[in-house]
């Protein structure tokens, strides 16, 4: 019981706690961009589902450290690069976030899909709701591991305990688990938030990708520049509910 009076420890604890919920904020906003695409009563399990996901693959790769730093060796180079397990993954997560996030603009500002089924039909419409449910919490687990593995590296670096990083990882998933409904249904209320949070998510696929070509990009600038855009959203829908409220007035 010594250890855990040593203000170091819980020094560690604090710091690697806010930094898996700074990394976790592209994962939040992932998830409840696509939870939002299910009806509401399907949303708090594949959000909660999501983020157990999240919290287990962690834990996971937390477990097998030795593999983890493994994947840090080069396999193979091209043109003088080289490309390691964790290059690999970040490539294909960051290929498939720039993918899904760009559909998603898509079909937010361009167009809504009608391959559904008729209303007409609810058995089909249930079981195309479940398959939808779990299309999106396979969808989640994969861009989980790509988030976590980055995570799990990061914290190796911070901290030499594994106890401190599970429990760090457990609070952090905690703290978003918290924040997550009120997150979607905010972005899920303005179209124009959801449409930025995704192109967050196409600077973050951009991000990873470029990782993998060992093109690092401080993560001080990605969440500098999703700090001012929000700023700045901030400001245009407390201006645009100023100018509703004074239509109602007139």
């Amino acid at each position: 019981m010594e250890f855990l009076l040593d203000p170091n420890l819980w020094i560690a604890f604090a710091m690697l706690t806010a930094l898996e919920i700074v990394l976790g904020v592209d994962n939040i906003i992932f998830i409840s961009i696509l939870v939002g695409r299910l009806p509401p009563e399907q949303r708090d399990f594949a959000r909660r589902l999501g983020l157990g996901f999240a919290m287990v693959s962690r834990l996971l790769l937390l477990f097998s450290l030795s593999w983890v730093m493994g994947l840090t060796e080069d396999l193979f180079t091209i043109a003088g690069n080289g490309f390691s397990g964790r290059d690999l993954v970040l490539l294909f997560g960051g290929l498939f976030l720039l993918y899904k996030a760009s559909h998603e603009i898509f079909v937010e500002v361009e167009a809504k899909e009608e391959d559904g089924p008729g209303a007409s039909d609810p058995v089909a419409m249930k079981a195309a709701g479940r398959k939808a449910m779990w299309a999106i919490v396979g969808q989640i687990a994969v861009i989980d591991i790509v988030f976590s593995l980055d995570s799990v590296i990061t914290a190796v670096g911070m901290v030499d305990q594994i106890g401190v990083m599970v429990a760090a990882v457990v609070t952090s998933v905690a703290v978003m688990l918290f924040a997550a409904k009120p997150i979607g249904d905010f972005v899920d209320a303005h179209p124009s938030v959801k449409v930025l949070a995704l192109a967050f998510l196409v600077m973050v696929g951009m991000a990873l990708t470029g990782e993998a070509f060992d093109m690092h990009i401080p993560k001080g600038y990605i969440y500098g520049a999703m700090a001012f855009s929000l700023a700045v959203e901030a400001l245009n829908l407390r201006a645009r509910a100023k100018r509703r409220a004074r239509i109602k007035t007139a």
